[in-house]
């Protein structure tokens, strides 16, 4: 496998594209405390996840656990099932996604041009609340006690966070190691935690603050339905293994509204689309930014963008219908933000 610190100008694998996302300043107070996203919408199908979704595959070969013609399974919102499409199609493996109605219609799209099998949960179940538990039950019968099939079960995969860690090594790199607090969304926990893990060996008194949804329970009640996708732990799902509570310093929750208008405060202040989710780690980050120390570097990890959220965070006729849309919140945060990137 090609150094994501080291790639090569020219390859012949998609998945060789992987890494080396770039750092981008958004915001920076009076004090010179500054915030830094990590862009990880500048991989492959323009996510995060396409590391980890990589490296559950190179360890299932490794293993035995998959062979040629292989079957790979997975229960996913998206941006999971766009990863492991690249590396079904580009290492001849068959893929079946399930998914719910929740995933983003774009990403169904893609992963089907790509040759998944889209498996949904049962449509009778109401309304579009999210339907982890349903999916995560589903993809683990299907692999059952199947020949050369292998079920990633990313909530629980070690290798997920692995897939992370050269996040780790990306941002001690291009930082000289001078970053204080690392703030991303808590979904598997593989993101932030394999990402933490990997930084604190060179950064040692880094902190790590975790972002989930209102409604998510990793970090305590109370659970309620809400519409940040491939992120947090809904109730009756189980927390992922690979949420690292030793590793998280504190954890904190964002509501819908805050984060939806915060992704669209941050496109049009500065012509950059990030996912919903990333919104909310965005809105944490800019709540503490005035707080920090002088010269105090935080780094938020942004999944994805905003490419994928056009029919959704994006469109005000399905942010009204669900009563997300909030002008007043979305002018808030466009006055913080074009006040913090003056200076």
């Amino acid at each position: 496998m090609t150094d994501a610190l080291n790639r090569p100008a020219v390859v012949s694998r998609i998945s060789d594209l992987i890494g080396c996302t770039p750092l981008f300043e958004l915001a920076r107070t009076d004090n010179g405390a500054r915030l830094l996203l990590k862009l990880e919408m500048f991989n492959p199908t323009g996510s995060a996840k396409i590391r980890m979704a990589r490296q559950m595959i190179t360890d299932a070969e490794e293993r035995g656990r998959l062979r040629e013609g292989g079957h790979i399974i997975e229960s996913t919102s998206g941006n999971t099932g766009l990863g492991l499409a690249v590396i079904a199609a580009e290492r001849g493996y068959r893929f079946t996604a399930v998914v719910d109605n929740h995933a983003a219609a774009d990403k169904l799209r893609a992963m089907k041009a790509m040759g998944t099998e889209l498996v949904h949960v049962d449509t009778d179940m109401d309304g579009e609340e999210l339907h982890t538990a349903a999916r995560e039950e589903l993809a683990e019968d299907m692999a059952r006690g199947k020949d050369n099939t292998f079920f990633t079960e990313q909530h629980n995969n070690p290798s997920n966070a692995v897939g992370y860690y050269d996040v780790g090594r990306e941002i001690a790199q291009a930082l000289d190691r001078r970053v204080h607090v690392l703030i991303g969304a808590v979904g598997t926990g593989g993101g932030l935690c394999g990402t933490a893990r990997e930084l604190k060996k060179t950064v040692p008194r880094l902190t790590v603050i975790g972002v989930e949804p209102k409604g998510s329970i990793a970090f305590g009640p109370p659970a309620h339905d809400y519409y940040q996708s491939g992120t947090g732990t809904p109730e009756g799902a189980g927390i992922g293994l690979l949420v690292d509570y030793d590793l998280i310093d504190e954890g904190t929750k964002v509501g819908d509204i805050e984060a939806f208008a915060t992704a669209r405060a941050v496109a049009r202040t500065c012509g950059l689309l990030i996912g919903g989710s990333a919104g909310g780690v965005v809105h944490e980050a800019l709540a503490r930014l005035p707080e920090l120390a002088p010269d105090t570097v935080i780094v938020a990890f942004i999944n994805d963008g905003g490419e994928k959220y056009m029919d959704t965070v994006f469109d005000d006729d399905w942010m009204t219908a669900r009563a997300l849309l909030a002008p007043a919140v979305e002018a808030g945060i466009e006055e913080t933000l074009t006040k913090l990137r003056r200076n």
